[in-house]
C-alpha cells in the first residue's frame, strides 16, 4: 500500500476482511487485530496517536493527536455490550478524534460532528473497508474523480453541506459527520445516524459556563509531550483567549503573531497589548512582508483527497509553519471554526418569532439598522420563510441569470451566489444538475433554523480544516483546532440562538465563557482586522502568474473553465472581489488537485483479476 501521510484502513471481522488484508493491506507499518485475531485496523501512524482498550469481544480505539489516556478508555469500556452502547462512550470523550469499535464481530467508525475527522468507506469485491482518508480508498480501487464536484467547484466555488460531505472520488462513500458506519461480519456497511444537536434551550449565563469548562478542557489536552506549544495571537478574541487558556498549563507558550494587513488593520496593536500580560511566553511577531504574497507561485498541491478551497495563502501558511518548527513548536493552536461557531446570521428569527414574536421583532429591527436592510423586505423575508429544497432550486436557477443577483436580506436558507464569469455552459448545467438533485432530498439539520444555519457553517468549514491540518502535520507540526471539538460545539449549540447570536454584542458566548480570564480590552473589542487592501493588491500583482497556470489548464480540458473569460475577469476583475476572488480560491485549487491527481501513475486497482473464492480464513 502506498503511503498517504498517517492513515487508518478498518476491517470487517470476516473471512472477506481478512483476504481484503492480504490485497491492499499486507505491507500496513502498523496492525491491530480484532479478538478472532483476523486483521482489524492498518495503516500508518504515530504510536502515541491510536489508543486501544480490549476486555473480552470487546475492543474500541480512539484514533487522533491527543486522544483519551488508555486508562479513561478502559474505565469505559464496561458500559459496551453492543455498538449503541458506543454512543455514551464517544459522548464521554473529549478532543477531537475518530472512534473505532469491534464489538462481537461487529465494527463501527465514526468521526467528528463537525467533519474535521471523516470516514469513507468502498466495496473491494464486496467486502467493505473503510478507512479516514478518501484518497487512500480511490487509490486501492481505481476509483475516478466526481466530475460533478469539479463543475460546481468551478461554478459555485466553495461546496456547502452536504456537498462539503461528499466523497471527491465515485465509488468511495463518505458517511455524513452525525452518522457512524456499522460494517457487519458479513455484508454491506451501513451508515446509521447516531448523533442529534442539543436542544438550543440554556441561557447564555448558563451556557457560557459550560462552554468555559469545555474549552478549558479541550485546551488542556493538547499540552505536548515532547517540543513546544505555540498558539496564534492575532488579537482577535478566538486567539488570544486560546492564549490565555494555554497558558494556564504552558506559561512559556510560544505565541505567533503577523503584522501587516490595510491601513485601517488593528489586529497588532492588540495582540501586543495582550502578549504584554502573557509575561513568561515568547513572542513571534513575523512582517507579513517576510512571507510569500496571496496568489504568487508556486503554485502546488499535493494532498490528493480533495481540492483546498484556501488555497490563495499556502505558501505564506507554510512560512509560518517553518518559522514555529525551527523555534522548537511541536503542537500549534489556533482559532479556526470560531467564527463559524459563534457568529451566525439571522436565520434564527424564524424559529424565534413563533416562539416569541415581540423578541423577533425587536432583534429584526436592530439587524435591520446594523445591515441596512430595506424595513418591507425584511419582514417578507421573515414571513415567507420557505423550505431548504426550495432554496437549493433557487440557487440551481440563480446560476443561469445574466443580470446581478438583487441585495436580500440574509434570511434564508443561505446567501444567493452568481455563477463564476469563467464557468463554461456544461460546468454550470452540471451544477445546477447537482443542486437539484440535492434539493429533491434536502432536509434541515435541525428544527431550529438558527441551529441548522450554526451545523451547515461547522460542517462546511470542516473539511475545509481537515486539508490544513494536514499541511501543518507535513512540516511536522500537529494543527490543533479546540473549538471545533465535539463536546464544545455541543456546549455551544445547546445555548439559546437569540442570546447566542445577539445583534448587540460580538461573539456573546465566548465573551461571556472568557470573563476573567481574557483581557477586556479583548473581549470589549468592537472592531476587526482588516487584510483586504493587500490581498487585492496582492491578486493584481500576480495575474500574469495565474495566466500562466491556466493557459494549459487541465479544468479547462475537460471542458469546465473558458479561460478567455477567466483572463478577462482576472485583467478586469469584477466589483463584487469578497465573491469572486473566494470562487477563484476555489478554482484554483480545482485546477492543482486535478493536475497532482493526473501526474502520478496509474494505479490498478488492488483487487484486478481476484476472486471472492480465492478468500482464505485467518485463523
Amino acid at each position: 500500500m502506498q503511503s498517504l501521510n498517517d492513515h487508518l484502513v478498518v476491517f470487517p471481522d470476516s473471512p472477506g476482511g481478512a483476504w481484503a488484508y492480504r490485497q491492499i493491506g499486507g505491507e500496513a507499518p502498523r496492525l491491530v487485530a480484532h479478538a478472532s485475531g483476523r486483521p482489524w485496523l492498518a495503516g500508518s501512524w504515530a504510536p502515541e496517536d491510536l489508543v486501544v482498550a480490549t476486555a473480552g469481544p470487546v475492543s474500541v480505539a480512539v484514533f487522533g493527536p491527543s486522544p483519551v489516556a488508555p486508562d479513561r478508555l478502559q474505565a469505559l469500556l464496561p458500559s459496551v455490550r453492543d455498538l449503541p452502547d458506543l454512543d455514551a462512550l464517544a459522548r464521554a470523550l473529549p478532543g477531537n478524534t475518530h472512534v473505532v469499535a469491534s464489538v462481537h464481530g461487529r465494527v463501527r467508525f465514526q468521526g467528528t460532528v463537525t467533519g474535521t475527522r471523516s470516514v469513507f468507506t468502498a466495496g473491494l469485491d464486496g467486502v467493505p473497508v473503510a478507512c479516514d482518508r478518501a484518497d487512500v480508498l480511490a487509490e486501492l480501487t481505481g476509483a475516478e474523480p466526481d466530475e460533478d464536484l469539479l463543475a460546481t467547484t468551478v461554478t459555485y466555488g466553495m461546496l456547502f453541506s452536504p456537498l462539503s460531505e461528499r466523497s471527491w472520488w465515485r465509488g468511495v462513500e463518505q458517511v455524513a459527520p452525525d452518522c457512524c458506519l456499522v460494517i457487519p461480519g458479513e455484508g454491506p456497511a451501513q451508515p446509521v445516524r447516531w448523533w442529534q444537536p442539543p436542544e438550543p434551550d440554556l441561557p447564555l449565563a448558563r451556557g457560557a459556563t459550560v462552554v468555559r469548562d469545555k474549552l478549558r478542557e479541550a485546551v488542556a489536552l493538547r499540552l505536548p509531550g515532547r517540543g513546544r506549544l505555540s498558539a496564534d495571537l492575532s488579537g482577535g478574541m478566538d486567539s488570544t483567549s486560546l492564549c490565555f487558556l494555554a497558558a494556564e498549563h504552558a506559561p512559556e507558550l510560544l505565541t505567533f503573531c503577523w503584522t501587516g494587513g490595510s491601513a485601517i488593520n488593528d489586529d497588532p496593536l492588540y495582540a501586543g497589548r495582550a502578549a504584554e500580560l502573557l509575561t513568561r511566553a515568547e513572542h513571534l511577531t513575523v512582517p507579513d512582508t517576510d512571507a510569500p504574497p496571496v496568489f504568487s507561485p508556486p503554485y502546488w498541491a499535493t494532498d490528493t483527497e480533495a481540492p483546498r478551497a484556501t488555497s490563495r495563502g499556502m505558501n505564506a501558511i507554510r512560512y509560518g509553519i517553518r518559522h514555529l518548527v525551527d523555534h522548537g513548536a511541536t503542537r500549534h493552536l489556533a482559532g479556526h471554526g470560531a467564527d463559524e461557531l459563534f457568529t451566525g446570521g439571522a436565520a434564527y428569527l424564524h424559529t424565534l418569532a413563533r416562539r416569541h414574536p415581540v423578541t423577533a421583532w425587536r432583534q429584526l429591527r436592530a439587524h435591520q439598522a446594523l445591515n441596512r436592510w430595506p424595513l418591507l423586505p425584511s419582514l417578507a423575508g421573515l414571513v415567507r420563510g420557505g423550505d431548504l429544497g426550495g432554496w437549493w432550486r433557487q440557487s440551481a436557477d440563480d446560476l443561469a441569470r445574466t443580470s446581478p443577483l438583487p441585495r436580500t436580506p440574509s434570511l434564508g436558507w443561505g446567501e444567493r451566489i452568481p455563477a463564476t464569469p469563467w464557468a463554461t455552459g456544461d460546468a454550470v448545467r452540471a451544477t445546477q444538475a447537482v443542486f437539484r438533485r440535492v434539493a429533491d432530498q434536502a432536509s434541515p439539520l435541525a428544527q431550529d433554523r438558527g441551529q441548522h444555519e450554526a451545523l451547515t457553517a461547522l460542517r462546511s468549514a470542516g473539511p475545509v480544516l481537515r486539508l490544513i491540518h494536514r499541511e501543518y502535520a507535513a512540516e511536522g507540526l500537529a494543527l490543533e483546532l479546540p473549538y471545533l471539538d465535539d463536546r464544545v460545539v455541543e456546549a455551544v449549540l445547546s445555548i439559546v440562538p437569540h442570546e447566542r447570536y445577539s445583534p448587540w454584542r460580538f461573539k456573546p458566548v465566548l465573551a461571556t465563557a472568557m470573563q476573567g480570564l481574557v483581557p477586556d480590552l479583548i473581549l470589549d473589542r468592537t472592531t476587526k482586522g482588516d487584510c483586504e487592501e493587500p490581498v487585492d493588491r496582492a491578486l493584481q500583482d500576480h495575474v500574469p502568474d495565474l495566466l500562466d497556470l491556466f493557459a494549459d489548464s487541465h479544468l479547462a480540458r475537460r471542458g469546465l473553465v473558458d479561460v478567455d473569460r477567466l483572463r478577462t475577469t482576472l485583467v478586469t476583475p469584477p466589483r463584487t472581489a469578497d465573491v469572486w476572488s473566494a470562487q477563484l480560491e476555489a478554482t484554483i485549487g480545482a485546477e492543482l488537485w486535478l493536475r497532482e491527481i493526473e501526474s502520478r501513475p496509474a494505479v490498478k486497482p488492488a483487487l484486478a483479476g481476484l476472486r471472492a473464492t480465492e478468500r482464505e480464513e485467518t485463523p
